[in-house]
Parts: structure tokens; C-alpha cells; sequence
């Protein structure tokens, strides 16, 4: 989007709402809401179309549920999966949330019935292992019956994350080490590969083709190394004139547009976004993500989210705010973005109580609405689009924190039905 005298008006309106917003002192004390648990009273069976019309309307409001979540539900029995998802998908519903972003595919695994990728090890114990159910398809089924979307998240390289999981299966394509990078964290797939782009499509389309998802999501897993020996080979056979770092973020680049084109073949309305750090420094040079140009450029995704967890007050050691809360959110407010690209951003609940590490007071996240005075600020830029939790546990799961974990779901609740 090109700077106009309306993007002009957008900066003034925002400092001005930043300076009402962070003149605010003290700490809100929510009320509790009439069901006992810190959320509202929302049907649980509303429609799925109101979802994706608050959606359209007023932006993402959404948590992630991630394959640790996965590790403490019960997979058993498809009745058992079920119960545990269907609680899950309520708690966010009640909170005034529209959309859940779920674990699809999270160590070149599946959660779903795949012809590409083996089962997760997570649902069994071991991979590749049939449960005798498909966990997505009831997920996607509980959802829309909640009154919720569903994005399917995807992790597109990682294959092992250190000794996680232990053993590969014998079916799983990473057996083809071609395929495939070592590094001191564990195994991912070469983005330097046409191969390894296409299989990564392929097990898009075949979500998006069998499952009436809303969304395909990736987060910040990109180039695992900066280690420059990791793909030697790779870049030696390329003829072009590109430095390596050059080389490596068009390869990544070629996988995002590659996926993106894949998705809207099958179902334009099937959105695509990607959650890349909040540092965009680390993006554009440790795992060679070009986030400002997907940001700018049609063709890449519908949505950038970035992962803002840190607080308003944040210093580093040297006293530095630059990756302050109030600072970042400003900062990538000011991207250039293309029309038909949303920007969300991406909040750290699981600073809850423990905070962020600062160098400085961290009383913030003891506060029982700090994240909803985030999503206040969101709310209030013109230039931010929505936002989601990280993540489902550290709302509903945080046992060390409860008191702050039941205030912060009813200020966020407030803030999603004021």
C-alpha cells in the first residue's frame, strides 16, 4: 500500500491512541463473569457463519492449540478425543474468540489421515501408527459445530526438534536423507529442494482438498541454520548470481508463493498466513524469511502475524525498549502492506505470571489485563487487522498462575463483548 495523506492521518490517529492507552496506570480488576470460570456465556452452538463473519468484520481473534496442548488430551478413543476437543473449542469460544489454530502437521507428521506424511507419534506413542480415527476431521466438525474456524497449522521443514519424537517411521519421507539437514537441533527438510517444496504443497492441498478447513497457518520455522555448510552442495549446483543469504530467502520464497498459488486452485476462500518472530531482524537474517516482502506483495499469503511476546515496559539489559510491546506494535503497524494483505500480531500468553525477562519491573504480568490491554491497542490501530494467543495452556492450563490466568481470560472476554 502506497503513502497517502489517509496512511498520514493513520500515524497521528495512532500516536494519539497510543498516548491515551499507555497513560493508563494500575491494574483493571475484572469482573467475574456468572458461569464461575472466568468466561461468558456465549452459545457454544453458534453458527460457524458467525464466525467467519466476525472474521470478516472485525478480524482474527483466535488462540493457538499446539502439539504440547495435544500431548495432555486424551487420543484413546475417538469419544475421549472428542470430549477433550470439544471443551477446548468451548473454553475459546465462550472467551469471544472466532478462530482456533490447530496443530496439523507439527514434526513432518500428520493428525490427520495423510497418504504423504505418517501418523503423529503423539496420538499413539508411536509414529505412523493408525488410531483408528481421524483427529483432525473431528476437530474441523467441532469447531464449525462450536461456532468457531479452524486453521490448520503446519510446521513446513521441521522433522525432529532435538530427540523429539525419538524415532522416525519406517514410511516417513524424511527417510530419504536427500531429503533432509542435520543441525545440532534436530532434522528439517532441505528448502533448497524443488522436491521438498512439492511435498510440502502436496500435503496442503491434501488438507485443503479433504478437510473444510478455514486456514493453512505456518509459523517461524524456516531456515534452521545460518551454518553455511548446511546446503554447500545445494548452492554450488545454482548457476545464478544471488549471495547465499540472497539464495536461501528466495528459496523460502519460492515454497510461500508455491504454497499460496497451490491453496487458492483449490479453495480461494481457504485462507493462508504465516506467524513469523516478532525480531524481524532474525526473520530476514537467521532463517532467511523476507517478512516485509510477503507483507507488501500479493501473491504470498492473506495474512502476516507476527509473535509480539514481550510486554509493554520491556528493556533489555542496556535499556533498550526496541522490543517493547508499545515500540513493535507500532513498528510493524508501519510496514508497507498491500491491500489484500492483513497484518495480526501474535500475543505471548504464556508470560502470564512468569513474565518476560526483562531487564525491569515486571509487575505487568502479574496484572490480571495484560493482554487485553494489548488487544485495546490492536484494536485501536488502524493499521492491525486482529490477533491470537500463545497459547491454549497457558489460559487454561497454567496451574502455577490460576488467579492470574482466571483474571486475564474475563478482561479478555470484556474486551471481546464491549
Amino acid at each position: 500500500m502506497k503513502k497517502s495523506v489517509k496512511a498520514v492521518a493513520n500515524v497521528i490517529a495512532i500516536f494519539v491512541v497510543f498516548s491515551m492507552l499507555l497513560g493508563m496506570v494500575g491494574c483493571i480488576s475484572p469482573q467475574q463473569t456468572a458461569d464461575g470460570n472466568g468466561g461468558s456465556s456465549i452459545d457454544a452452538t453458534g453458527a460457524w457463519g458467525d464466525a467467519v463473519s466476525d472474521f470478516q468484520r472485525n478480524g482474527l481473534k483466535g488462540v493457538w492449540i499446539s502439539y504440547i496442548e495435544f500431548q495432555g488430551v486424551d487420543f484413546s478413543t475417538e469419544e475421549n478425543f472428542t470430549a477433550d476437543i470439544t471443551e477446548m473449542f468451548t473454553n475459546a469460544k465462550n472467551m469471544g474468540l472466532n478462530t482456533v489454530i490447530v496443530h496439523a502437521r507439527s514434526f513432518g507428521d500428520a493428525f490427520y489421515k495423510s497418504v504423504y506424511f505418517p501418523y503423529s507419534h503423539i496420538i499413539t506413542g508411536t509414529q505412523g501408527m493408525d488410531p483408528g480415527y481421524d483427529p483432525l476431521e473431528i476437530m474441523v466438525k467441532t469447531a464449525h459445530d462450536t461456532g468457531l474456524r479452524i486453521e490448520a497449522w503446519v510446521n513446513p521443514y521441521r522433522v525432529k526438534l532435538y530427540n523429539h519424537p525419538q524415532r522416525l517411521s519406517a514410511d516417513n519421507p524424511a527417510q530419504n536423507t536427500a531429503l533432509t539437514i542435520t543441525t545440532d537441533s534436530g532434522i528439517y527438510y532441505n528448502p533448497a529442494l524443488q522436491e521438498v517444496r512439492d511435498l510440502v504443497t502436496e500435503g496442503v492441498v491434501e488438507i485443503v482438498k479433504n478437510y473444510d478447513v478455514d486456514g493453512i497457518h505456518f509459523d517461524d520455522y524456516f531456515y534452521p541454520s545460518t551454518d553455511e555448510t548446511i546446503d554447500t552442495a545445494n548452492y554450488a549446483a545454482y548457476t545464478g548470481s544471488l549471495s547465499l543469504a540472497d539464495w536461501r530467502r528466495e528459496n523460502v520464497n519460492r515454497l510461500i508463493r508455491q504454497v499460496y498459488a497451490a491453496i487458492k486452485q483449490v479453495n480461494e476462500d481457504v485462507t493462508f498466513g504465516i506467524s513469523p518472530q516478532g525480531n524481524d531482524d532474525n526473520n530476514y537474517s537467521m532463517q532467511y524469511s523476507d517478512v516485509a516482502l510477503w507483507l507488501r506483495e500479493e501473491g504470498y499469503c492473506d495474512y502476516i502475524m507476527p509473535q509480539l511476546y514481550w510486554g509493554f515496559d520491556y528493556r533489555t539489559k542496556g535499556g533498550s525498549d526496541r522490543y517493547a510491546f508499545k515500540t513493535l506494535s507500532y513498528n510493524w503497524s508501519q510496514y508497507e502492506k498491500h491491500d489484500n494483505v492483513k497484518l495480526f500480531i501474535g500475543l505471548g500468553a504464556y508470560r502470564i505470571g512468569n513474565g518476560d525477562g526483562g531487564y525491569n519491573d515486571q509487575n505487568e504480568w502479574s496484572c490480571g489485563n495484560n493482554l487485553a490491554k494489548m488487544i485495546q491497542v490492536i484494536k485501536a490501530n488502524p493499521n492491525l487487522d486482529g490477533w491470537a494467543l500463545y497459547s491454549y495452556n497457558s489460559l487454561y492450563g497454567n496451574s502455577d498462575y490460576p488467579q492470574l490466568q482466571q483474571a486475564e481470560i474475563s478482561a479478555i472476554t470484556q474486551e471481546n463483548n464491549g
